[in-house]
């Protein structure tokens, strides 16, 4: 009979169905003990700030109740004498949002989480970051700090200056699902006041939903920290340095950007035309063409790519794309020209900069592999 059961496809259906539900029931397990364990911190930080404050304990409170809990609860790892100070520090930097004393009183479980809000999008601007959560900046941030591990709570008290910034890094966390190495990555890289800062005309070509959404998905400006070049690289040079570092070229784009390929051939005409990068957003559901250029943005820059754009669409996009949108990276840009050159503009475009590294000096240049013969190593090929 169990011989039986194990061809049975009625059986092995029911079986992987039952294995989910069991991973599902750990997860839930884990983020609840981890919630919990959270929640233990808060009170505890509350704690040892109320009897520093009020008794005659001083400074060395935090010590010697260090050895008397480790001594009790030797199998717990949370209670030596830095993480102790790192629970205080963590609560006095979410307390400090003013909170009335009715509400820091209750339990974090009784708290409600807060949202992300957009703001307002006006037709042709610097795209401003909205507010990270609404109503009472602490009665939304402590319901969220429970929800990511310990790990990361720390990295983001410490390398954050505000609350709002802090949920910002918490909320991408949550969303995007981040270990605590690429959410160092992301707090050292500025990404708070980089996200959702491009110069668009998204408001006036796109649909206010897709528009929102698209505005917050561009940074200003990109950070490309992971590439060295040398001092007078060009735009081919840029463009195959990203791609050979496409790993973390996507995680600066941010989640739902999917490389589809450079230099991409579009036929018009009796004419060949090439873009530099094509992806696909999975979020936003569209094309996107991203051009380089290691030169500041010129107003032609912007017809250019509107012109690449018409031919996406025409070419690729289905019924199920919305419209392709372009991004303009370039090196610097003067926004005021930028608007303008935007505003007449009737496909999609954002125009953001690019940050390298210090570059490489040229004397090194002759002595450094170039893309192709990397390229060719990896493809198995003698140079």
């Amino acid at each position: 009979m169990s011989s039986d059961l194990i061809t049975d496809k009625e059986y092995k259906a029911w079986l992987s169905d039952i294995k989910l539900k069991v991973r599902n029931a750990q997860i839930k397990a884990a983020l609840k003990v981890q919630t919990e364990l959270l929640n233990f911190y808060w009170d505890l930080g509350a704690d040892i700030v109320a009897k520093q404050t009020h008794s005659k304990w001083g400074d060395g409170l935090i010590e010697q109740l260090s050895k008397d809990l480790m001594a009790e609860f030797p199998e717990m790892k949370g209670f030596s004498r830095s993480n102790l100070k790192y629970i205080k520090k963590w609560y006095l930097f979410y307390r400090s949002a003013s909170l009335p004393s009715q509400i820091v009183q209750q339990p974090l479980a009784q708290l409600s989480a807060g949202q992300k809000s957009q703001q307002p999008v006006g037709q042709i601007q610097e795209a401003e970051k909205g507010q990270q959560v609404v109503g009472q900046t602490g009665q939304q941030a402590i319901p969220l700090i429970t929800q990511i591990p310990w790990g990361h709570n720390i990295a983001i008290v410490t390398k954050c200056k505000n609350i709002d910034e802090a949920l910002y890094y918490v909320q991408c966390t949550l969303a995007h699902n981040w270990s605590r190495s690429v959410l160092v990555h992301q707090i050292e890289s500025g990404l708070y006041n980089r996200e959702g800062k491009a110069v668009t005309n998204f408001a006036l070509t796109l649909p206010k939903s897709q528009s929102d959404l698209a505005i917050q998905t561009l940074k200003d400006p990109y950070v490309f920290d992971f590439l060295t070049m040398t001092k007078d690289y060009n735009e081919r040079e840029l463009e195959n340095a990203l791609v050979a570092h496409v790993r973390q070229f996507l995680l600066e784009l941010g989640a739902g950007f999917a490389y589809m390929g450079k230099q991409i051939a579009l036929q018009v005409g009796e004419r060949e035309f090439f873009i530099d990068l094509l992806f696909y957003h999975t979020k936003l559901h569209c094309y996107v063409v991203v051009e380089l250029k290691v030169v500041d943005f010129e107003t032609e820059h912007a017809g250019k790519l509107n012109f690449y754009l018409k031919a996406i669409d025409s070419q690729l996009r289905t019924d199920r794309d919305q419209p392709t949108i372009g991004i303009l990276i370039c090196k610097k840009k003067d926004k005021i020209v930028a608007e303008y050159a935007l505003s007449d503009v009737n496909k999609p475009i954002g125009v953001s900069e690019y940050r390298l590294t210090e570059s490489i000096p040229d004397t090194f240049k002759g002595s450094l592999p170039t893309i192709e013969q990397i390229e060719a190593e990896l493809r198995g090929e003698q140079g």
